[in-house]
């Protein structure tokens, strides 16, 4: 018989820090570190312990005894079941201040790493409303609030379009109003949800594997251009055209109606045909003049103008003079590449997506951008001796890669080429200081950048540069 597990309580737990994926940190009466998901800095509360491990514990405050002075009021309805936005509690300045210090700690704890004076992180703007891309899930068997799990009434509506809840693949959080895409995104998912009770199209149980509408993206861009794509699990091409048909009259601003048919376990959309059925197959992103072409399945940064203001900073980073090669590790679709171009001599960008490199070359073409040369390939595979041979050795490399960082052949092949310079743009500090370190004994950190590409969560961008020692 397996021995019922007990869950510890701690009473009056001070709440000192936040710690990496939004958690916060409190402490045992016995030293070990607690890690909360409800809390803010400064908070006293109760916890109720989920999880126990050797050097600590996770757990959930149960009881707040005070609050904290860095806590404002959540401006969403959907807080703490969302997830989306955990920091949303907490007053922007804060948030700023425990990203920041995330970086920090991130470069001095893991990477070992001195670093020159910190320039202070570069806050958004915008802190609501500033993203250009969402997803939105239908399903019909949405998540129900304890008041709807308790209650005697029979539960009729069932359907949701919205969010996952944390943890949950089945489970759709039905979302009435998001502060993340600027509208007219609520309002299309809104009217799409409406249109589709109204006239009996079918959700989709992703359990049972069945219903017509599946998921659903709005795209927007600094341009004033909308994407819609409507993701449909079964070919019922009546009840499609019924619902873009719709979309399409009462949203003439759609610059792009698409739809796909996937009947795939799983959602994703990088393997399927993209069917335009009215307006362009894309939209366009500007920046500096530059355009870029963003197709459905086209990497963008989803907050434009914090992107903007990152790119500048690297090229500000790269010093450059009009005379250097430069090589752009991770390129994506070019946009950093493109963007440093007219400063450059020559850009060679490197990226593991075929689809991706087509984009990029397209836009370069677009862009009339002739110093910028774009190639596929894995990264640890192409950028190989062979090619820095055939395309010259760059005096300054920017690298900007996913979230695990740079494979250790790639770290070893920069320290081989030996550039004057590095930029190093993060989306992941900790891994960026775990490069970092392989690179320290010849080179050194001569300014870092921080910059808040998310408000309301706990995600941060670092900008690096590294100069031969």
């Amino acid at each position: 018989m397996r021995r019922k597990k007990t869950r510890t309580v701690f009473e009056n737990v001070a709440v000192v820090d936040a710690g990496a994926k939004g958690k916060t940190i409190g402490k045992a009466p016995d030293g070990r570190v607690i890690f909360l998901n409800n809390t803010v800095p400064g908070d006293v509360v109760d916890v109720q312990t989920t999880k126990k491990r050797k050097a600590y514990f996770e757990g959930t405050a149960i009881k707040f005894h005070s609050l904290s002075d860095k806590r404002v009021d959540p401006v969403c309805q959907h807080f703490g079941v969302c997830g989306g936005c955990k920091w949303q509690d907490m007053g922007y300045d804060h948030q700023l201040f425990y990203k920041q210090k995330e970086v920090e700690n991130n470069l001095r704890r893991i990477g070992h790493l001195e670093l020159p004076e910190i320039t202070p992180i570069l806050g958004s703007k915008e802190q609501y409303f500033y993203r250009n891309k969402m997803e939105f899930s239908f399903s019909d068997s949405r998540w129900l609030t304890l008041e709807e799990i308790q209650s005697t009434d029979e539960i009729y509506d069932r359907n949701a379009l919205g969010f996952h809840i944390p943890g949950m693949w089945d489970k759709i959080l039905d979302v009435k109003k998001c502060h993340l895409q600027e509208d007219p995104s609520n309002a299309i998912r809104l009217e799409t949800k409406d249109f589709a009770l109204k006239n009996g199209l079918t959700f989709f149980n992703p359990r049972n594997q069945h219903g017509l509408l599946r998921t659903m993206m709005i795209r927007t861009s600094s341009t004033g251009e909308i994407m819609v794509l409507v993701q449909f699990f079964e070919n019922n091409v009546e009840k499609r055209e019924l619902l873009l048909n719709h979309l399409k009259e009462k949203f003439p601003e759609i610059t792009a109606l698409l739809y796909v048919i996937n009947s795939k376990k799983n959602d994703t959309i990088y393997d399927q045909d993209i069917i335009c059925f009215a307006g362009r197959d894309h939209i366009f992103e500007e920046m500096e003049g530059l355009k870029f072409k963003i197709n459905a399945k086209s990497f963008y940064q989803t907050n434009s103008k914090q992107a903007y203001e990152l790119y500048k900073i690297t090229r500000d980073f790269a010093g450059l003079t009009g005379e250097e090669l430069v090589y752009d590790l991770y390129t994506g679709t070019g946009t950093i590449a493109q963007f440093i171009s007219k400063k450059a001599k020559k850009v060679v960008g490197i990226e593991a997506v075929p689809e991706a490199i087509e984009d990029a070359k397209a836009n370069a073409v677009a862009n009339n951008i002739s110093n910028a040369t774009f190639f596929a390939g894995d990264m640890k595979n192409i950028f190989k001796p062979s090619f820095i041979q055939e395309h010259g050795t760059p005096e300054i490399i920017i690298t900007d890669p996913p979230r695990d960082g740079m494979h250790k052949d790639v770290v070893a092949q920069i320290l081989e080429i030996s550039p004057k310079k590095v930029v190093y743009v993060s989306c992941n500090s900790a891994t960026q200081a775990r490069d970092l370190e392989l690179m320290n004994e010849h080179y050194k950190i001569t300014k870092t950048q921080a910059v808040d590409m998310f408000p309301q969560t706990h995600h941060v961008e670092n900008v690096v540069l590294l100069e031969k020692r």
